[in-house]
């Protein structure tokens, strides 16, 4: 079982206090990088063996509506050298290149076409090269989404990991109503995951991808669910809610089914801590059997 790192965005805001902004957790390591760096450690600490990059949200759409498009390519660089320097500080482990959805999270209406996207994620792959052991496509919305990220990945010589995100309420389909098996013949991926829904979703979406022939994996978050109004432009996260029914132990229970469903691969996603991690670790690591 390889143990994933958790969310970093809620992570941050909960720390630091800040209010949410439309840059989520690009504001906060411009404001807080130390904070950053801190929960890289922690994650690391609690045994995840990746730590994810927090450029989820560095593209440069976002960055142009407020002017700070300039910043592109530093803050790149930024995310993925303090991810590195808590790898080389714990000894061990890999970083991620963190891949966000273009055109907002779970909205595959605003999905750029194939190629423009593959130009916009290729550009973000060549600065995460010097750094990263692997790149992962986050919260891929659709069958278009995942296409163009994976097409800008072509490129790199580094392994590639799609991760989709399925329906809250229906975990097999994907957030734009395609089905969730229809992944199972994306080309140019090493491993195939869930994230960011319900745990619940995660466990229907995996047992629709019984014949993966790469690993699987899935990391769900903690929210109650992607309300209608979050998907509008500009919104922030404080228009969604964090469950209180998902502490360490319910999540390790999740990640049990997650596991017995062939998952090797199992981290969190927002809401989901450096405590869940720990949990993870604790059981997958110490021989414990997923069942």
């Amino acid at each position: 079982m390889i143990i994933l790192d958790g969310g970093m965005g809620q992570e941050l805001l909960r720390r630091t206090g800040d209010r949410p902004t439309p840059l989520w957790a690009t504001q906060v390591m411009i404001d807080h990088p130390e904070a950053v760096r801190a929960i890289h450690d922690d994650y690391f600490a609690a045994g995840a063996q990746i730590a994810t990059t927090n450029t989820y949200a560095i593209h440069r759409d976002r960055l142009q509506k407020v002017g700070m498009d300039a910043q592109f390519e530093m803050l790149h660089r930024t995310a993925c050298e303090i991810a590195v320097f808590s790898r080389d500080n714990a000894a061990g482990g890999q970083v991620a290149g963190s891949l966000g959805p273009l055109g907002g999270s779970y909205q595959p209406e605003n999905t750029p076409e194939i190629e423009d996207a593959a130009r916009l994620y290729a550009e973000i792959v060549a600065l995460h090269a010097p750094y990263v052991d692997l790149h992962l496509i986050e919260t891929a919305s659709s069958l278009k989404a995942a296409r163009g990220a994976v097409a800008g990945c072509a490129a790199s010589d580094k392994p590639v990991w799609l991760a989709v995100s399925v329906e809250d309420n229906d975990g097999s389909k994907l957030r734009s109503g395609e089905a969730v098996a229809d992944v199972l013949d994306m080309a140019g991926i090493d491993a195939l995951l869930i994230n960011c829904t319900r745990p619940e979703a995660v466990t229907t979406a995996l047992s629709e991808l019984s014949g993966a022939t790469v690993p699987l994996g899935a990391y769900a978050n903690g929210f109650t669910h992607i309300k209608e109004r979050f998907r509008k432009p500009g919104a922030t996260v404080d228009a969604l809610e964090a469950r209180h029914d998902l502490g360490p132990t319910e999540y390790l229970d999740h990640a049990r089914d997650w596991a017995r469903l062939g998952a090797s691969i199992i981290g969190g996603c927002c809401e989901v801590g450096p405590v869940h991690i720990a949990a993870l670790s604790a059981h997958f690591h110490t021989g414990a059997h997923p069942s």
